[in-house]
């Protein structure tokens, strides 16, 4: 197999991206088909679809050298001390790096000699390579009965966001709502709990710089990629 298409969006680095898609719908991005698939034609019918999944690889998921994949893995969620099987994971470290992702399909247009997927609600990271595009059928895709096996013990918990406006406003303006949206999710791993701790999260070529304390996460600095 091999990319038809790569993901562009503001997020270059893996800290940050929301765990699941769909977490955070402020977050856009653009699906860049390669030339050879950039047809109209085989795109005729999806934008009656509000919503597509994605088949991509986790490109910057990579084994160290000579190490077998591992049948079990400690998902950060889970406080990073419990270990479960990696396929009841989500986890980038998998016998094939396969991903999967259910996103808002928000225009399909052609932009000179290429199509242009925009989509919302994304947890690729910028130049993630995308294998297929499959359109989200609710009759068949949605299952309301599911069970949620271990990750009913980790529901999201959104924190509560304090952005000083000076800092804010050295951010392009729309970017402040994926941002702010992005740093409720608590980008941290799940066993991180260090109010002293400064983390950055890389957004749109800035260096957003955070602690958190208990539920509060408090912006400390916006400093660009340039200085």
């Amino acid at each position: 197999m091999k990319p038809i298409a790569y993901m562009h969006m503001p997020f270059g680095t893996k800290f940050g991206i929301p765990r699941q898609s769909g977490l955070v719908k402020e977050l856009r991005g653009e699906i860049v088909m390669e030339q050879e698939y950039s047809r109209e034609e085989a795109f005729r019918g999806l934008e009656a679809f509000s919503h597509i999944w994605l088949l991509w690889e986790f490109s910057d998921a990579v084994l160290p050298r000579g190490k077998a994949w591992s049948p079990t893995v400690r998902p950060p969620r889970l406080g990073g001390n419990r270990r479960v099987g990696v396929f009841a994971t989500r986890s980038p470290f998998r016998p094939n790096p396969i991903g999967l992702s259910c996103v808002r399909l928000e225009s399909v247009a052609r932009r000179d000699d290429r199509m242009v997927l925009t989509v919302s609600g994304i947890d690729l990271m910028d130049g993630t390579p995308i294998y297929d595009i499959k359109p989200y059928i609710p009759v068949a895709d949605c299952h309301p009965e599911a069970t949620e096996g271990y990750t009913a013990e980790t529901k999201n918990h959104l924190l509560q966001v304090d952005f000083p406006k000076e800092l804010l406003e050295r951010l392009p303006r729309n970017c402040h709502d994926a941002v702010r949206a992005v740093l409720a999710q608590d980008p941290r791993p799940g066993y991180s709990d260090d109010p002293q701790r400064v983390y950055g999260v890389m957004y749109a070529g800035f260096d957003v710089r955070f602690r958190v304390s208990g539920t509060l996460l408090t912006v400390c600095d916006v400093v660009s990629d340039g200085g």
